[in-house]
């Protein structure tokens, strides 16, 4: 006999309902944080999401008892930032930490991970720039720029093709190294520390006074390049994409071109070099903890083997340099074992009065900043 319509919709219709609410009570539950965890929020720079999204990442960090929860701001905005409820903060750069430290009485800081400051640039730009003089070979192997031999060029308005027997790349465009928007990119702010110290007599700038006298110096760099990115992964995308001819040199972390080399996802080609400002910077990503759920994560971060293991997979530097060697050596990628000339930042407020300085020459040339939002000095 024929089932009722009525009937057999009704029975469907149930089964769906029944189905609908396991669903709904599945994911409920995959939703709720494992109570054998500790939820820890906190702010970090974009530079290290793909970091804490990575499975890996994930899940050693709930081997150590941690869900964790983060939102990415640059560095500079993170330390002007509300951190009311927030367990941590992760900034790329020393300046903003130590603000936020000294906002914040009691807190502790680690660092994790680091990475040196590095130009991205191609084989017959560094030859260029070697037989002009403004870079070599170092006694470590790797290519260096002298930043006091660029920055003279750039006092000069210097082109490309000015350069002596430049049949490699004879353009008419100014020798600059394209960076971040320094108003608002961690990047660019490390870039303008290294041009400001070279600027003060190979001194660290200390005050406005000093920030006002290099003033002239270093605002070239930034202001000749026009309209830039915010992330550090602008600049970055267009040397992988666009070649030589839109990116001939371009201010990156060093853990960018490692963490994209050791991907063999072909994009890291064999003319590319990956060159060091002398004196360089190190970005160090010091974890600010403003609870002790952040405190316990910082060390976990700072002491885990394998957490460390996948931060060099990232291409970033940490206490484990063998296997940090191991793993370069590994891509066959040159890169130095150790940094001699490293200089340290200037402080948050040297820094911000800088910056505000630049901020300020911006407006005047009518160039917008990426952000809107910029935080107040």
């Amino acid at each position: 006999m024929a089932a009722n319509p009525r009937r057999l919709a009704a029975i469907v219709l149930g089964v769906l309902l029944v189905i609908g609410v396991g669903i709904g009570i599945v994911t409920s539950v995959a939703d709720k944080v494992s109570p054998n965890l500790t939820s820890v929020s906190g702010y970090i720079g974009s530079e290290k999401d793909a970091f804490f999204k990575d499975p890996g990442v994930v899940a050693a960090l709930k081997r150590g008892g941690f869900s964790v929860k983060t939102t990415t701001a640059g560095s500079r905005e993170i330390a002007t930032k509300d951190l009311t409820g927030v367990d941590f903060v992760f900034p790329a750069g020393v300046p903003a930490a130590e603000k936020i430290r000294r906002d914040h009485p009691g807190t502790q800081s680690v660092v994790p991970f680091y990475t040196p400051m590095a130009i991205a640039s191609w084989k017959p730009i560094v030859d260029l720039l070697t037989a002009a003089g403004v870079a070599h070979q170092t006694a470590g192997g790797y290519t260096a720029l002298d930043m006091n031999a660029y920055m003279a060029l750039v006092a000069k308005d210097t082109r490309w093709k000015d350069l002596p027997n430049n049949t490699a790349y004879p353009v008419n465009k100014s020798i600059l190294i394209t960076s971040t928007d320094v108003r608002t990119s961690n990047s660019a702010a490390m870039y303008l520390s290294v041009a400001s110290y070279v600027a003060n007599s190979q001194n660290i700038i200390e005050n406005d006074q000093q920030a006002a006298a290099v003033l002239d110096k270093v605002s070239p760099l930034f202001l000749r390049q026009g309209y830039v990115e915010s992330s550090s992964a602008g600049p970055f995308d267009d040397y992988l994409v666009q070649g030589m001819g839109k990116a001939p040199m371009v201010m990156i972390y060093e853990s960018q071109f490692i963490g994209k080399a050791a991907a063999n996802d072909g994009s890291i080609r064999p003319d590319m070099v990956l060159m060091y400002p002398e004196p360089t910077i190190l970005s160090k990503h010091t974890l600010v903890s403003l609870t002790p759920a952040g405190a316990s994560l910082g060390q976990f971060l700072l002491a885990d083997p394998e957490l460390r293991t996948l931060a060099t997979q990232y291409g970033f530097r940490t206490t484990d340099t063998a296997g940090f060697t191991a793993f370069v050596a590994a891509h066959k990628l040159s890169v130095p074992d150790t940094l001699l000339n490293v200089i340290e930042p200037p402080t948050y407020e040297a820094l911000e009065a800088m910056i505000t300085r630049l901020d300020q020459l911006y407006k005047a040339s009518g160039i917008p900043s990426t952000n809107s939002d910029l935080p107040a000095p």
